[in-house]
């Protein structure tokens, strides 16, 4: 017999002796039935109990770290709605002592003018006076009959000459009276302008003020839904804080890409004041280095700069400085700024030299020699070099704002993102549990099917055991 024959029952037959030892297995799978189930529903309880306590666990850490964002959110968006409110408040402030302040003066000029207009409109409105009391007479004396009197007829000719000049006399009078109220009522016009121009310009100030104010109701409803703690003010805030993150990081990105070219400015003029053979790795060369700390400080004093003008608000120590301290730091990190961008244009200055001298060594030796450029014309690109290395530094400055609204948003953002992850770990573990589940259920019935002959066998023998049910009652019947 071989080695790989030990098992069989009948070395000659194969067939029974295969048929043989599943039985047996069979007999004993069949009597380990309920202790092999056993071991695989707790296998599977063992795999999935933790799988479903870790899902639990991680969704109540999902929720938390969701509940703290919120309270970090709605804090920091009332702290920047209330500087809204506050700026809002006191640009009212200065408008209102602004344009509010002249109101008196206004008020009387409006008041001057008009009461001029209406002067100037009674004198318009004077009636002329009644005719003289002689009239009278020469009314009767026309009605006198003509006798052909020649004294009498001279006297009536007398009178009507007389009558003629005095009614030419009172209606040039007339005349001039009608023409100084035309003139009068001409000169209205300067004091009307002048009136409208007067109403427009307190229309326009009453209609910014009240554009104003409607910026503050607007301010003060959100800054009421924050503390409301309502879900649309959450949604809003959550929404300004990515938008502020992308353009922080965009805005980031451009500032490093002028940092770098700011570090290829220095490096090499750099490289010549510490030692052009010196490393500290050995990638890593000592002027680089020097050069990255030159730009990291001219950062740093940008951000106290910044601070000490209350722009940015990352150290609220600086902010709570008393005015004398606060200035004096403003100065100090001002005049540091301009210390290292006069620093970074020598520098620049600097390597236009070296390239120069470089380029000077490779034409001794080349056979031909190129044609020298004109002055002016060379002196350009140091120029540019110069005046490159000056402004990067004040422009690298700025950083600190883009940098404290990258800071803040990364906040929520980070909070926003890992919460989601951590729900998404949750749900990875409870489907792996409910999985581990389900597998030992299969499991057990795969072990059955193994085993189906003996099963079938003790449900053949169980069947007669157990009455049918329309015999069990009829049993009952009979016996009632």
């Amino acid at each position: 017999m071989t080695g790989s024959e030990y098992w069989m029952v009948w070395p000659a037959n194969t067939a029974v002796s295969v048929l043989v030892v599943l039985l047996v297995a069979m007999a004993f799978l069949y009597a380990a039935r309920k202790p092999v189930h056993h071991l695989i529903g707790s296998l599977g309880f063992l795999i999935s109990g933790p799988l479903r306590i870790g899902a639990r666990w991680l969704l109540a850490a999902a929720n938390d770290m969701t509940q703290r964002n919120k309270a970090v959110l709605l804090a920091h968006g009332r702290q920047e709605v209330e500087q809204r409110i506050e700026r809002e408040f006191e640009r009212l402030g200065a408008m209102v002592t602004r344009d509010l302040q002249g109101y008196p003066a206004l008020q009387r000029k409006l008041l001057d003018e008009i009461t001029r207009v209406e002067e100037d409109y009674k004198k318009c409105g004077e009636v002329p006076p009644p005719p003289p009391e002689w009239v009278e007479a020469v009314t009767a004396m026309a009605n006198v009959k003509s006798t052909g009197n020649e004294m009498v007829q001279k006297v009536l000719g007398e009178i009507n000459r007389s009558v003629t000049s005095i009614h030419d006399k009172a209606l040039a009078d007339y005349r001039r009276a009608y023409e100084t109220r035309h003139k009068i009522l001409e000169g209205f016009m300067p004091f009307w302008r002048s009136l409208d121009k007067t109403m427009a310009q307190v229309d326009k100030k009453l209609t910014g003020l009240q554009s104003s104010t409607a910026a503050v109701d607007a301010h003060m409803e959100k800054f009421e839904q924050i503390n409301a703690k309502t879900d649309k003010a959450e949604h809003a805030l959550t929404v300004s804080a990515f938008t502020q993150f992308a353009i922080a990081f965009l805005v980031m990105a451009v500032a490093s890409g002028g940092a770098f070219v700011n570090f290829k400015l220095i490096a090499l003029p750099m490289s010549e004041m510490v030692g052009a053979g010196d490393y500290i790795s050995s990638s890593l060369r000592t002027s680089e280095v020097a050069a990255l700390v030159i730009i990291f400080v001219e950062a740093s004093m940008g951000l106290f700069l910044m601070e000490s003008l209350r722009i940015t608000h990352l150290f609220p120590r600086i902010a709570n400085l008393n005015e004398h301290m606060r200035h004096r730091m403003m100065w100090i990190a001002l005049t540091l700024l301009v210390t290292l961008a006069g620093i970074e244009a020598a520098l620049a200055l600097m390597r236009d030299m070296l390239i120069s001298d470089k380029q000077a060594l490779l034409h001794s030796l080349a056979t031909v020699q190129q044609a020298a450029t004109d002055g002016w014309v060379a002196r350009i690109p140091t120029a540019g070099q110069m005046l490159l290395g000056f402004i990067l530094p004040f422009a690298l400055a700025f950083i600190a704002i883009p940098l404290e609204s990258l800071i803040y948003s990364t906040r929520t953002v980070g909070g926003v993102l890992l919460a989601g992850f951590v729900r998404t770990l949750a749900f990875v573990l409870r489907i792996l549990g409910n999985l581990a589940r389900r597998l030992s259920r299969v499991l057990i019935n795969l072990y059955d099917v193994v085993i189906v002959l003996p099963l079938l066998i003790e449900h053949l023998v169980k069947a007669p055991r157990a009455p049918a049910p329309g015999k069990a009652r009829r049993g009952a019947d009979a016996e009632a």
